[in-house]
């Protein structure tokens, strides 16, 4: 048993670790739950399409609203403190919606805005999270947690919580949510337990919006780190467009039942999980640089794959290397990152990454119903065929500014 604690918690990743990553387990597993509960949630109080698609874009709009602010305050308060506030602040919100849902006193309008609360303290808590790891974990030690972190993300979120929110929407509508709450505020406490305390920032706090600047300009600048950004832009713009309308794709182009089609979503979280081992197999043998480079052609790949065939057989294969990929991906590109940021820039660095990847998120996710329905099924991924050749193309050569290696501090 010893042995297996010390394989999972090496004490080269530190003692804080030992709290930040049980957090994110226990409040991995509600998030997964939510995913299969929200949804259901919704549907049961209105069967409208827009209605139901609106409930998603309402969490995702802050991101898009404070993300960048987000950031400047990440980097201007004690980072530990600020995840402890967000996830009390989430089971909060969590537990009184969860109540008047048991209690049937809960309007869609009151559901919208407590997504929009918890979309809000998610670009804080999440912000904060990866800049606290840095505080946290020895430079030379943040492959080896950010993989930990990834692999049980896509366990508990993708394979683990779904199966659980499910089965506690059908005990009671508010049950997922109560737990949810509950999950945030175990989170919490172990956060409040990390001993680590980043230094303050050097200097009187200026403008937020001036901050803000400094960010966005010091990403810029970075080659290597820009071009991960703009990488993870146009990747989840493909991806996203691509994968709208995969629930059509399945049933009328690979023919799959719902249950089928269930099996099918699976897949890629099973891929996932394999990312780890992959991860810590593969970096220290070929480097963060041709596992990059690699990720864009597997990625391009699958693409075309899914593009061409008619078969649920190569479509779950290229799913589950997919799966593999988007992990190891997720673990050098944030390591790399977290490597090359200044540390009193990583708040504001890393909000710039995730706008990127969130807003690519929202536009493909727009492109991908129109581009299906104006050219067929299989033209969203064609066609996101087509921008992964020139985003590889592009990006091929500036990767090398990736660099494992921190650089001095902005002035």
């Amino acid at each position: 048993m010893r042995s297996l604690r010390t394989s999972l918690l090496p004490p080269e990743l530190g003692p804080d670790f030992r709290k930040i990553w049980p957090a994110a387990i226990i409040s991995n597993l509600g998030d997964g739950a939510m995913l299969a509960a929200g949804p259901l949630l919704v549907a049961s109080i209105t069967r409208e399409p827009a209605a139901v698609g609106a409930a998603a874009f309402v969490q995702q709009l802050p991101w898009l609203l404070f993300a960048l602010f987000s950031g400047a305050l990440v980097d201007r308060l004690d980072r530990r403190l600020m995840i402890v506030a967000a996830d009390i602040f989430r089971a909060i919100v969590l537990g009184a919606l969860g109540v008047a849902v048991l209690l049937d006193t809960s309007p869609l309008w009151a559901v919208y805005a407590a997504l929009f609360l918890l979309g809000t303290a998610e670009t804080l808590a999440d912000n904060a999270s990866g800049a606290l790891l840095v505080s946290a974990v020895p430079k030379d030690q943040l492959g080896k947690a950010n993989a930990r972190l990834f692999a049980t993300g896509t366990v508990l979120q993708q394979l683990g919580g779904p199966p659980l929110g499910a089965l506690l929407f059908a005990v009671g509508a508010g049950v997922p949510l109560v737990f949810d709450a509950v999950t945030f505020a175990a989170a919490a406490a172990l956060i409040a337990r990390v001993a680590v305390r980043p230094a303050p920032p050097d200097g009187p706090p200026r403008a937020l919006w001036a901050e803000v600047h400094d960010g966005i300009r010091w990403l810029w600048a970075h080659a290597g780190v820009r071009t991960l950004a703009c990488s993870i832009l146009v990747m989840n713009i493909t991806f996203c467009a691509a994968f709208a309308t995969w629930v059509l794709y399945a049933r009328e182009r690979l023919g799959l039942s719902e249950t089928q089609f269930g099996l099918l979503v699976s897949v890629g979280a099973i891929g996932g999980v394999f990312g780890m081992p992959v991860y810590h197999l593969l970096e220290p043998r070929v480097g963060s640089l041709t596992l990059l480079r690699a990720g864009l052609v597997i990625e391009t790949t699958v693409h075309l794959i899914l593009a061409l065939t008619r078969s649920p057989w190569v479509v779950g294969a290229t799913m589950v290397v997919f799966g593999v990929h988007a992990v190891v991906w997720g673990i050098v590109s944030t390591t790399a990152r977290q490597l090359a940021t200044p540390e009193p820039l990583m708040g504001r660095v890393n909000s710039v990454y995730l706008l990127a990847s969130v807003g690519g998120a929202a536009i493909g996710a727009g492109l991908g119903g129109v581009l299906a329905q104006q050219y067929g099924l299989a033209a969203p991924f064609a066609i996101a065929f087509v921008a992964m050749v020139l985003m590889t193309v592009v990006a091929w050569r500036p990767l090398r500014h990736v660099s494992v290696r921190r650089v001095p501090a902005a002035d």
